[in-house]
Protein backbone atom coordinates (compact mmCIF):
# COMPACT_ATOMS: atom_id res chain seq x y z
CA UNK A 1 0.00 0.00 0.00
CA UNK A 2 1.31 3.43 -0.88
CA UNK A 3 1.68 5.96 1.94
CA UNK A 4 -0.95 8.72 2.11
CA UNK A 5 -0.25 11.88 0.15
CA UNK A 6 0.61 14.99 2.17
CA UNK A 7 -2.02 17.65 2.68
CA UNK A 8 -1.74 20.32 -0.04
CA UNK A 9 0.23 23.23 1.29
CA UNK A 10 1.36 21.37 4.40
CA UNK A 11 4.95 21.98 5.46
CA UNK A 12 7.33 19.26 4.31
CA UNK A 13 8.74 16.84 6.87
CA UNK A 14 11.80 17.92 8.81
CA UNK A 15 15.05 16.76 7.26
CA UNK A 16 17.16 14.29 9.18
CA UNK A 17 20.71 14.86 10.31
CA UNK A 18 22.62 18.04 11.18
CA UNK A 19 23.93 20.47 8.60
CA UNK A 20 27.46 19.88 7.37
CA UNK A 21 30.29 22.09 8.57
CA UNK A 22 31.15 23.24 5.09
CA UNK A 23 27.68 23.49 3.61
CA UNK A 24 28.60 26.89 2.21
CA UNK A 25 31.48 25.26 0.35
CA UNK A 26 29.42 22.70 -1.47
CA UNK A 27 26.98 25.50 -2.21
CA UNK A 28 29.59 27.38 -4.19
CA UNK A 29 30.28 24.37 -6.37
CA UNK A 30 26.79 23.04 -6.84
CA UNK A 31 24.39 25.94 -6.37
CA UNK A 32 26.09 28.33 -8.73
CA UNK A 33 27.05 25.65 -11.24
CA UNK A 34 23.80 23.70 -11.20
CA UNK A 35 21.02 25.87 -9.80
CA UNK A 36 21.75 28.78 -12.10
CA UNK A 37 22.03 26.41 -15.05
CA UNK A 38 18.69 24.87 -14.15
CA UNK A 39 16.94 28.12 -15.01
CA UNK A 40 19.08 29.14 -17.95
CA UNK A 41 19.84 26.02 -19.95
CA UNK A 42 18.28 26.42 -23.36
CA UNK A 43 16.01 23.90 -24.95
CA UNK A 44 17.47 21.03 -26.89
CA UNK A 45 17.91 21.22 -30.64
CA UNK A 46 14.69 19.31 -31.10
CA UNK A 47 12.69 22.15 -29.53
CA UNK A 48 10.76 24.84 -31.36
CA UNK A 49 12.69 26.84 -33.95
CA UNK A 50 12.82 30.61 -34.17
CA UNK A 51 10.92 32.25 -36.96
CA UNK A 52 12.07 35.10 -39.18
CA UNK A 53 10.99 37.76 -36.68
CA UNK A 54 12.63 36.11 -33.69
CA UNK A 55 9.39 34.59 -32.39
CA UNK A 56 9.27 30.93 -31.53
CA UNK A 57 6.93 28.79 -33.57
CA UNK A 58 5.46 25.51 -32.39
CA UNK A 59 6.12 23.56 -35.55
CA UNK A 60 4.58 23.25 -38.97
CA UNK A 61 0.99 24.38 -39.51
CA UNK A 62 -0.07 20.81 -40.08
CA UNK A 63 0.98 19.67 -36.61
CA UNK A 64 0.31 22.65 -34.36
CA UNK A 65 -3.43 21.99 -34.10
CA UNK A 66 -2.89 18.37 -33.13
CA UNK A 67 -0.32 19.34 -30.49
CA UNK A 68 -2.64 22.00 -29.06
CA UNK A 69 -5.56 19.57 -28.86
CA UNK A 70 -3.41 16.94 -27.14
CA UNK A 71 -2.09 19.36 -24.53
CA UNK A 72 -5.46 20.90 -23.77
CA UNK A 73 -7.18 17.52 -23.42
CA UNK A 74 -4.52 16.44 -20.91
CA UNK A 75 -5.09 19.43 -18.60
CA UNK A 76 -7.37 18.95 -15.57
CA UNK A 77 -10.32 21.29 -15.01
CA UNK A 78 -9.69 24.92 -14.08
CA UNK A 79 -9.60 25.64 -10.34
CA UNK A 80 -12.68 26.22 -8.29
CA UNK A 81 -12.73 27.77 -4.82
CA UNK A 82 -9.23 28.33 -3.35
CA UNK A 83 -8.19 26.09 -0.48
CA UNK A 84 -6.72 27.19 2.81
CA UNK A 85 -2.99 26.64 3.16
CA UNK A 86 -1.61 25.10 6.33
CA UNK A 87 0.80 27.77 7.55
CA UNK A 88 4.13 26.54 8.96
CA UNK A 89 4.36 27.50 12.63
CA UNK A 90 8.15 27.77 12.76
CA UNK A 91 9.81 31.02 11.70
CA UNK A 92 12.32 30.52 8.91
CA UNK A 93 15.39 32.41 7.73
CA UNK A 94 17.26 32.52 4.43
CA UNK A 95 20.18 30.09 4.82
CA UNK A 96 21.95 30.73 1.52
CA UNK A 97 21.06 32.34 -1.76
CA UNK A 98 22.22 32.99 -5.29
CA UNK A 99 21.81 36.49 -6.73
CA UNK A 100 21.84 36.62 -10.52
CA UNK A 101 22.57 40.21 -11.52
CA UNK A 102 22.95 39.70 -15.27
CA UNK A 103 20.41 37.03 -16.29
CA UNK A 104 20.73 37.66 -20.04
CA UNK A 105 24.51 37.51 -19.92
CA UNK A 106 24.47 34.29 -17.90
CA UNK A 107 21.90 32.68 -20.18
CA UNK A 108 23.90 33.56 -23.30
CA UNK A 109 27.06 32.13 -21.76
CA UNK A 110 25.41 28.86 -20.81
CA UNK A 111 23.53 28.57 -24.10
CA UNK A 112 26.78 29.14 -26.01
CA UNK A 113 28.93 26.80 -23.93
CA UNK A 114 30.05 23.91 -26.16
CA UNK A 115 30.30 21.46 -23.27
CA UNK A 116 26.72 22.15 -22.15
CA UNK A 117 25.40 21.91 -25.71
CA UNK A 118 27.04 18.52 -26.11
CA UNK A 119 25.80 17.22 -22.75
CA UNK A 120 22.20 18.21 -23.47
CA UNK A 121 22.19 15.62 -26.24
CA UNK A 122 23.60 12.89 -23.97
CA UNK A 123 21.99 10.89 -21.15
CA UNK A 124 23.65 13.21 -18.59
CA UNK A 125 21.96 16.32 -19.93
CA UNK A 126 18.65 14.64 -20.67
CA UNK A 127 18.58 13.21 -17.17
CA UNK A 128 19.40 16.62 -15.70
CA UNK A 129 16.59 18.39 -17.57
CA UNK A 130 14.24 15.42 -17.10
CA UNK A 131 10.53 16.09 -17.33
CA UNK A 132 11.09 19.84 -17.38
CA UNK A 133 12.02 19.68 -21.07
CA UNK A 134 8.38 19.15 -22.02
CA UNK A 135 7.30 21.86 -19.56
CA UNK A 136 9.67 24.44 -21.05
CA UNK A 137 9.07 23.43 -24.69
CA UNK A 138 5.27 23.76 -24.48
CA UNK A 139 4.15 26.77 -26.51
CA UNK A 140 1.44 29.36 -26.08
CA UNK A 141 -0.20 27.94 -29.21
CA UNK A 142 -0.28 24.48 -27.58
CA UNK A 143 -2.02 25.94 -24.53
CA UNK A 144 -4.41 28.16 -26.46
CA UNK A 145 -2.86 31.14 -24.65
CA UNK A 146 -2.54 34.74 -25.78
CA UNK A 147 1.27 34.66 -25.64
CA UNK A 148 3.42 33.36 -28.48
CA UNK A 149 6.49 31.14 -28.25
CA UNK A 150 7.51 28.57 -25.66
CA UNK A 151 7.07 28.64 -21.91
CA UNK A 152 10.87 28.76 -21.62
CA UNK A 153 10.98 32.03 -23.56
CA UNK A 154 8.37 33.58 -21.28
CA UNK A 155 10.14 32.35 -18.14
CA UNK A 156 13.68 33.34 -19.17
CA UNK A 157 12.86 36.26 -21.46
CA UNK A 158 10.27 38.01 -19.27
CA UNK A 159 9.93 36.58 -15.75
CA UNK A 160 13.71 36.27 -15.30
CA UNK A 161 14.91 39.11 -17.49
CA UNK A 162 15.63 41.35 -14.49
CA UNK A 163 17.98 40.49 -11.59
CA UNK A 164 16.56 37.81 -9.31
CA UNK A 165 17.40 35.79 -6.20
CA UNK A 166 17.20 32.05 -5.67
CA UNK A 167 17.01 31.41 -1.91
CA UNK A 168 17.13 28.26 0.22
CA UNK A 169 15.51 28.53 3.66
CA UNK A 170 16.58 26.93 6.91
CA UNK A 171 14.39 25.42 9.61
CA UNK A 172 12.34 22.29 10.14
CA UNK A 173 9.79 23.36 7.52
CA UNK A 174 12.21 23.82 4.66
CA UNK A 175 11.32 21.87 1.55
CA UNK A 176 14.84 21.34 0.23
CA UNK A 177 14.06 23.37 -2.89
CA UNK A 178 14.56 27.11 -3.42
CA UNK A 179 12.19 30.00 -3.84
CA UNK A 180 12.92 32.15 -6.88
CA UNK A 181 12.18 35.82 -6.14
CA UNK A 182 11.93 38.49 -8.82
CA UNK A 183 11.77 41.95 -7.19
CA UNK A 184 10.28 44.88 -9.09
CA UNK A 185 9.27 42.86 -12.16
CA UNK A 186 7.59 45.74 -14.04
CA UNK A 187 4.21 46.03 -15.77
CA UNK A 188 5.11 43.96 -18.85
CA UNK A 189 6.32 41.07 -16.70
CA UNK A 190 3.21 41.24 -14.52
CA UNK A 191 1.05 41.09 -17.66
CA UNK A 192 2.99 38.05 -18.89
CA UNK A 193 2.48 36.39 -15.48
CA UNK A 194 -1.29 36.97 -15.66
CA UNK A 195 -1.42 35.68 -19.23
CA UNK A 196 0.38 32.49 -18.26
CA UNK A 197 -1.74 32.06 -15.15
CA UNK A 198 -4.99 32.15 -17.11
CA UNK A 199 -4.18 28.95 -18.98
CA UNK A 200 -1.97 26.86 -16.65
CA UNK A 201 -3.43 27.60 -13.19
CA UNK A 202 -4.99 24.43 -11.77
CA UNK A 203 -5.17 24.99 -8.00
CA UNK A 204 -5.08 27.92 -5.62
CA UNK A 205 -4.25 28.21 -1.94
CA UNK A 206 -4.70 31.24 0.29
CA UNK A 207 -2.50 32.13 3.25
CA UNK A 208 -3.51 34.78 5.77
CA UNK A 209 -0.17 35.04 7.59
CA UNK A 210 3.54 34.36 7.19
CA UNK A 211 5.34 31.31 8.62
CA UNK A 212 5.75 31.63 12.38
CA UNK A 213 3.76 34.86 12.34
CA UNK A 214 6.85 36.78 11.18
CA UNK A 215 6.79 39.00 8.13
CA UNK A 216 4.02 41.19 6.80
CA UNK A 217 1.03 39.82 4.90
CA UNK A 218 -1.49 42.03 3.07
CA UNK A 219 -4.92 42.43 4.63
CA UNK A 220 -6.43 40.09 2.02
CA UNK A 221 -3.67 37.53 2.51
CA UNK A 222 -1.59 35.81 -0.16
CA UNK A 223 -2.87 33.72 -3.07
CA UNK A 224 -0.62 30.93 -4.34
CA UNK A 225 -1.24 29.24 -7.70
CA UNK A 226 -0.32 25.76 -8.81
CA UNK A 227 0.68 25.76 -12.45
CA UNK A 228 0.59 22.48 -14.34
CA UNK A 229 2.18 21.89 -17.75
CA UNK A 230 3.22 18.53 -19.22
CA UNK A 231 2.57 16.84 -15.84
CA UNK A 232 5.11 19.11 -14.11
CA UNK A 233 3.85 21.39 -11.36
CA UNK A 234 5.21 24.78 -10.33
CA UNK A 235 3.83 27.04 -7.61
CA UNK A 236 3.71 30.76 -8.36
CA UNK A 237 2.50 33.94 -6.67
CA UNK A 238 2.68 37.68 -7.15
CA UNK A 239 2.32 40.84 -5.12
CA UNK A 240 2.49 44.43 -6.26
CA UNK A 241 6.31 44.40 -6.12
CA UNK A 242 7.53 40.83 -6.64
CA UNK A 243 7.03 37.45 -8.32
CA UNK A 244 7.85 34.22 -6.50
CA UNK A 245 8.18 30.69 -7.93
CA UNK A 246 8.94 27.36 -6.27
CA UNK A 247 8.30 23.62 -6.30
CA UNK A 248 6.52 23.67 -2.93
CA UNK A 249 3.94 26.19 -1.67
CA UNK A 250 5.75 26.53 1.68
CA UNK A 251 8.86 28.02 0.08
CA UNK A 252 6.77 30.30 -2.15
CA UNK A 253 5.00 31.66 0.94
CA UNK A 254 8.37 32.16 2.62
CA UNK A 255 9.57 34.05 -0.45
CA UNK A 256 6.48 36.27 -0.40
CA UNK A 257 7.17 37.15 3.23
CA UNK A 258 10.77 38.19 2.62
CA UNK A 259 11.50 41.92 2.81
CA UNK A 260 12.18 44.10 -0.19
CA UNK A 261 15.28 43.12 -2.17
CA UNK A 262 17.68 45.59 -3.76
CA UNK A 263 19.86 43.57 -6.09
CA UNK A 264 22.73 45.87 -7.00
CA UNK A 265 25.71 44.16 -8.63
CA UNK A 266 29.24 44.86 -7.37
CA UNK A 267 31.59 45.94 -10.12
CA UNK A 268 32.61 43.07 -12.37
CA UNK A 269 30.27 40.56 -10.68
CA UNK A 270 27.42 38.77 -12.48
CA UNK A 271 26.48 36.08 -9.94
CA UNK A 272 26.92 36.07 -6.18
CA UNK A 273 26.43 33.42 -3.50
CA UNK A 274 25.62 34.58 0.02
CA UNK A 275 24.95 32.71 3.24
CA UNK A 276 23.82 33.37 6.80
CA UNK A 277 25.78 31.37 9.42
CA UNK A 278 23.09 31.33 12.11
CA UNK A 279 20.37 29.40 10.23
CA UNK A 280 22.96 26.92 8.91
CA UNK A 281 23.72 25.56 12.38
CA UNK A 282 26.52 25.37 14.90
CA UNK A 283 29.22 24.28 12.47
CA UNK A 284 28.83 27.29 10.18
CA UNK A 285 28.50 29.64 13.14
CA UNK A 286 31.68 28.27 14.69
CA UNK A 287 33.62 28.49 11.44
CA UNK A 288 32.73 32.14 10.78
CA UNK A 289 33.31 33.05 14.45
CA UNK A 290 36.77 31.51 14.44
CA UNK A 291 37.58 33.35 11.21
CA UNK A 292 36.29 36.63 12.63
CA UNK A 293 34.08 37.36 9.63
CA UNK A 294 30.72 39.10 9.89
CA UNK A 295 27.42 38.51 8.13
CA UNK A 296 27.67 39.64 4.55
CA UNK A 297 30.38 37.34 3.19
CA UNK A 298 29.83 36.68 -0.53
CA UNK A 299 31.32 34.28 -3.06
CA UNK A 300 31.48 36.19 -6.34
CA UNK A 301 31.45 34.96 -9.94
CA UNK A 302 31.50 36.57 -13.37
CA UNK A 303 30.76 35.53 -16.93
CA UNK A 304 33.88 35.28 -19.05
CA UNK A 305 32.92 34.39 -22.60
CA UNK A 306 30.90 31.19 -22.25
CA UNK A 307 32.18 30.30 -18.77
CA UNK A 308 31.27 31.21 -15.21
CA UNK A 309 34.54 32.02 -13.41
CA UNK A 310 35.43 32.82 -9.81
CA UNK A 311 35.93 36.47 -8.86
CA UNK A 312 36.70 35.89 -5.19
CA UNK A 313 35.43 36.19 -1.61
CA UNK A 314 34.19 39.58 -0.41
CA UNK A 315 32.65 40.97 2.73
CA UNK A 316 33.25 42.58 6.14
CA UNK A 317 35.55 41.24 8.86
CA UNK A 318 35.84 41.99 12.55
CA UNK A 319 37.40 45.24 13.77
CA UNK A 320 40.41 43.21 14.92
CA UNK A 321 40.86 40.66 12.10
CA UNK A 322 41.63 37.10 13.10
CA UNK A 323 42.90 36.38 9.61
CA UNK A 324 46.42 37.13 8.43
CA UNK A 325 47.58 37.26 4.82
CA UNK A 326 50.15 34.83 3.39
CA UNK A 327 50.59 32.42 0.45
CA UNK A 328 49.91 28.72 0.95
CA UNK A 329 53.21 26.92 1.45
CA UNK A 330 54.52 24.37 -1.02
CA UNK A 331 54.62 21.86 1.85
CA UNK A 332 50.85 22.23 2.25
CA UNK A 333 50.23 21.96 -1.51
CA UNK A 334 52.44 18.86 -1.58
CA UNK A 335 50.33 17.27 1.15
CA UNK A 336 46.87 17.76 -0.43
CA UNK A 337 45.92 15.19 -3.14
CA UNK A 338 45.25 16.83 -6.49
CA UNK A 339 41.86 15.10 -6.73
CA UNK A 340 40.57 16.67 -3.47
CA UNK A 341 37.08 18.01 -4.33
CA UNK A 342 36.85 20.81 -1.74
CA UNK A 343 39.69 22.72 -0.06
CA UNK A 344 39.34 25.52 2.48
CA UNK A 345 42.58 27.14 3.67
CA UNK A 346 42.96 29.89 6.29
CA UNK A 347 45.73 32.02 7.73
CA UNK A 348 44.49 32.13 11.35
CA UNK A 349 45.81 34.42 14.06
CA UNK A 350 45.66 32.45 17.30
CA UNK A 351 47.26 32.70 20.75
CA UNK A 352 50.83 31.43 20.98
CA UNK A 353 49.65 28.96 23.61
CA UNK A 354 46.67 26.84 22.62
CA UNK A 355 44.39 25.59 25.39
CA UNK A 356 40.65 25.71 25.97
CA UNK A 357 40.68 28.57 28.48
CA UNK A 358 43.01 30.78 26.44
CA UNK A 359 41.05 30.20 23.22
CA UNK A 360 37.70 30.79 24.94
CA UNK A 361 38.90 34.12 26.30
CA UNK A 362 40.47 35.05 22.95
CA UNK A 363 37.37 34.30 20.91
CA UNK A 364 35.08 36.05 23.37
CA UNK A 365 37.25 39.18 23.28
CA UNK A 366 37.38 39.24 27.08
CA UNK A 367 40.92 37.97 27.55
CA UNK A 368 43.97 40.11 28.16
CA UNK A 369 46.29 40.75 25.24
CA UNK A 370 48.31 37.62 24.53
CA UNK A 371 51.07 36.94 22.01
CA UNK A 372 49.63 35.75 18.68
CA UNK A 373 50.99 33.44 16.03
CA UNK A 374 49.63 32.86 12.51
CA UNK A 375 48.77 29.24 11.78
CA UNK A 376 48.24 27.93 8.27
CA UNK A 377 45.16 25.71 8.51
CA UNK A 378 43.43 23.75 5.75
CA UNK A 379 40.43 21.46 5.53
CA UNK A 380 40.32 18.89 2.73
CA UNK A 381 36.84 17.49 2.19
CA UNK A 382 35.50 14.75 -0.06
CA UNK A 383 31.67 14.96 -0.04
CA UNK A 384 29.97 11.67 -0.85
CA UNK A 385 26.64 11.08 -2.57
CA UNK A 386 25.64 8.10 -0.42
CA UNK A 387 24.63 8.91 3.21
CA UNK A 388 25.77 5.42 4.25
CA UNK A 389 29.39 6.24 3.38
CA UNK A 390 31.68 7.61 6.12
CA UNK A 391 32.60 11.28 6.33
CA UNK A 392 35.86 11.98 4.50
CA UNK A 393 37.53 15.09 5.88
CA UNK A 394 41.03 16.02 7.05
CA UNK A 395 42.23 18.96 9.13
CA UNK A 396 45.76 20.02 8.18
CA UNK A 397 47.55 22.17 10.78
CA UNK A 398 50.68 24.07 9.81
CA UNK A 399 52.40 23.91 13.24
CA UNK A 400 53.17 20.35 14.40
CA UNK A 401 54.15 21.70 17.86
CA UNK A 402 50.41 22.19 18.52
CA UNK A 403 49.69 18.43 18.20
CA UNK A 404 49.12 17.86 21.92
CA UNK A 405 46.83 20.89 22.22
CA UNK A 406 44.86 19.79 19.14
CA UNK A 407 44.45 16.33 20.67
CA UNK A 408 42.72 17.94 23.65
CA UNK A 409 40.61 20.29 21.54
CA UNK A 410 39.40 17.44 19.28
CA UNK A 411 38.90 14.83 22.00
CA UNK A 412 35.25 14.20 21.20
CA UNK A 413 33.47 10.85 20.72
CA UNK A 414 34.56 10.53 17.07
CA UNK A 415 38.04 9.01 16.88
CA UNK A 416 40.40 10.79 14.51
CA UNK A 417 43.49 9.41 12.82
CA UNK A 418 46.57 11.60 13.30
CA UNK A 419 50.07 11.90 11.88
CA UNK A 420 52.75 14.48 11.08
CA UNK A 421 53.21 14.75 7.32
CA UNK A 422 55.08 17.29 5.20
CA UNK A 423 55.66 19.53 8.20
CA UNK A 424 51.95 19.60 9.13
CA UNK A 425 49.92 17.88 11.82
CA UNK A 426 47.02 16.00 10.22
CA UNK A 427 43.75 14.89 11.80
CA UNK A 428 41.71 12.63 9.48
CA UNK A 429 38.25 11.17 9.82
CA UNK A 430 39.24 7.71 8.51
CA UNK A 431 42.44 5.72 7.89
CA UNK A 432 41.78 5.88 4.14
CA UNK A 433 41.71 9.68 4.21
CA UNK A 434 45.01 9.78 6.08
CA UNK A 435 46.53 7.24 3.67
CA UNK A 436 45.63 9.45 0.68
CA UNK A 437 47.38 12.44 2.23
CA UNK A 438 50.42 10.34 3.12
CA UNK A 439 50.62 9.08 -0.46
CA UNK A 440 50.48 12.64 -1.82
CA UNK A 441 53.12 13.86 0.64
CA UNK A 442 55.51 11.05 -0.26
CA UNK A 443 55.12 11.74 -3.97
CA UNK A 444 53.41 8.41 -4.63
CA UNK A 445 50.34 10.16 -5.99
CA UNK A 446 49.52 13.52 -7.61
CA UNK A 447 49.25 16.49 -5.24
CA UNK A 448 48.24 20.13 -5.73
CA UNK A 449 51.71 21.01 -6.96
CA UNK A 450 50.83 18.84 -9.97
CA UNK A 451 47.60 20.78 -10.67
CA UNK A 452 47.18 23.11 -13.65
CA UNK A 453 49.61 26.04 -13.59
CA UNK A 454 46.92 28.73 -13.04
CA UNK A 455 45.58 26.76 -10.05
CA UNK A 456 49.04 26.43 -8.46
CA UNK A 457 49.72 30.11 -9.11
CA UNK A 458 46.39 31.09 -7.52
CA UNK A 459 46.98 28.95 -4.43
CA UNK A 460 50.46 30.41 -4.01
CA UNK A 461 49.20 34.00 -4.14
CA UNK A 462 48.97 35.80 -0.76
CA UNK A 463 45.52 35.51 0.77
CA UNK A 464 43.65 35.21 4.05
CA UNK A 465 41.08 32.61 3.05
CA UNK A 466 41.31 30.38 -0.03
CA UNK A 467 38.52 28.18 -1.26
CA UNK A 468 39.04 25.70 -4.08
CA UNK A 469 36.50 23.40 -5.72
CA UNK A 470 37.53 20.67 -8.14
CA UNK A 471 34.11 20.75 -9.82
CA UNK A 472 34.83 17.83 -12.15
CA UNK A 473 35.93 15.50 -9.38
CA UNK A 474 33.17 16.70 -7.05
CA UNK A 475 30.22 16.33 -9.41
CA UNK A 476 31.54 13.14 -11.02
CA UNK A 477 31.88 11.45 -7.64
CA UNK A 478 28.51 12.67 -6.37
CA UNK A 479 26.78 11.38 -9.50
CA UNK A 480 28.47 7.98 -9.29
CA UNK A 481 27.73 7.68 -5.56
CA UNK A 482 24.12 8.63 -6.18
CA UNK A 483 23.79 5.90 -8.79
CA UNK A 484 25.32 3.20 -6.59
CA UNK A 485 23.28 4.30 -3.56
CA UNK A 486 20.14 3.42 -5.54
CA UNK A 487 21.50 0.11 -6.85
CA UNK A 488 23.55 -1.26 -3.94
CA UNK A 489 23.88 1.19 -1.01
CA UNK A 490 27.11 1.12 0.99
CA UNK A 491 25.32 -0.51 3.94
CA UNK A 492 23.70 -3.17 1.75
CA UNK A 493 24.62 -6.84 2.02
CA UNK A 494 24.19 -7.31 -1.72
CA UNK A 495 27.40 -7.53 -3.77
CA UNK A 496 28.12 -4.56 -6.00
CA UNK A 497 28.49 -5.23 -9.74
CA UNK A 498 31.99 -4.88 -11.13
CA UNK A 499 31.21 -1.72 -13.09
CA UNK A 500 28.49 0.83 -13.63
CA UNK A 501 26.54 0.86 -16.91
CA UNK A 502 28.38 2.52 -19.83
CA UNK A 503 26.15 5.61 -19.80
CA UNK A 504 26.91 6.21 -16.10
CA UNK A 505 30.64 5.86 -16.67
CA UNK A 506 30.45 8.15 -19.70
CA UNK A 507 28.54 10.76 -17.69
CA UNK A 508 31.10 10.59 -14.88
CA UNK A 509 33.98 11.07 -17.32
CA UNK A 510 32.22 14.02 -18.93
CA UNK A 511 31.68 15.67 -15.55
CA UNK A 512 35.31 15.14 -14.60
CA UNK A 513 36.39 17.42 -17.46
CA UNK A 514 34.89 20.43 -15.66
CA UNK A 515 37.40 23.02 -14.40
CA UNK A 516 38.87 23.86 -11.03
CA UNK A 517 37.31 27.00 -9.50
CA UNK A 518 39.27 28.97 -6.91
CA UNK A 519 38.16 31.91 -4.77
CA UNK A 520 40.34 33.98 -2.48
CA UNK A 521 39.76 36.79 0.03
CA UNK A 522 42.55 38.94 1.45
CA UNK A 523 42.11 41.07 4.56
CA UNK A 524 42.49 44.80 3.93
CA UNK A 525 41.42 46.80 6.96
CA UNK A 526 37.92 45.65 7.87
CA UNK A 527 37.05 43.91 4.61
CA UNK A 528 38.04 41.03 2.37
CA UNK A 529 39.36 41.96 -1.06
CA UNK A 530 38.26 39.33 -3.61
CA UNK A 531 40.48 37.42 -6.01
CA UNK A 532 39.75 34.46 -8.28
CA UNK A 533 41.67 31.74 -10.09
CA UNK A 534 41.07 28.41 -11.76
CA UNK A 535 41.97 26.02 -14.54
Amino acid sequence: MNPPSPTPGAPPPAPSGPPKALLLGIGAAVLVGVAVAAFFLGRSSSGPAKGPEGQVSSGSPGTSGSAQSSVLQALPPAPGKPGQMEIPTEPVRPAFWVDVYAPGKVREALAGNAWLKEQLQKPLGKGFVGGWAAFLDTTGEDLGASFQGAVFDVMAGQFLAAPFRMVWFSGNNRAGTPALIVPEPGNATMAAFDSMSQVVRRNELTAATCPGGEGEAPSEGFTLQRWLIAEQALWAARTDDKLVFGRHPAVVLQGLCEGHLELEAPQGVDVELGFAPEPLGREAQLLTHVMGVANGIRLQFAVNGTRLVGRGISGPVADEPRLDSAPLSDELLKLIPEETPVLLALQLKLPEQLDKDTLKAFWSGKGAAVPLRTRQVAMAWTPRGDPALPTEVALVWGRPEDAAALGQLFSGPNTLESATLCGHHVLASTPDVLARLRKACEGKGPNLLNAAAPVVQGLRAPGSVSFGVNTGRLLGMLMADGYWSQVTPADSSKPRPGAAPPEIEAARRDLETLPYVGLRGTVDGNRLVPGGFGS
